[in-house]
């Protein structure tokens, strides 16, 4: 049987185990982001700045995945200047899906070209 220290000490372990594996599932997440804006960038479909903006969010997902790894003074939260590209970049993709959409004529032009 483990005594009141050892498990204390194993769950801390779980715990620690937990946050350094979610900060890496963010460094893999802002790969997907930077891909997502380079996408959105040369796709035609939306306005440019859509895509400088996810690419913006997935440099300061990097920026904080790494500093939450490497840095054990970073903190628990992420700081200001880093979670406002982020925030812009993930809102302001889909309100512009919900609002206004895809390019249409662009889209149908495409269409029309590979067909």
């Amino acid at each position: 049987m483990l005594s009141t220290d050892q498990l204390q000490a194993l769950a801390l372990l779980f715990l620690d185990a937990h946050h350094y594996g979610f900060e890496i599932g963010i460094a893999f997440l802002s790969v997907h982001a930077f891909i997502l804006g380079y996408l959105i960038y040369k796709s035609g479909y939306f306005p440019k700045i859509l895509g400088v903006l996810f690419i913006i969010a997935a440099a300061g997902y990097l920026v904080d995945s790494f500093g939450q790894l490497l840095f054990t003074g970073y903190g628990t939260t992420t700081p200001a200047f880093i979670a406002i590209p982020i925030v812009l970049g993930e809102i302001a993709f889909p309100l512009w899906l919900l609002i206004k959409g895809v390019n249409v004529k662009q889209w149908e032009e495409r269409a029309l070209a590979t067909a």
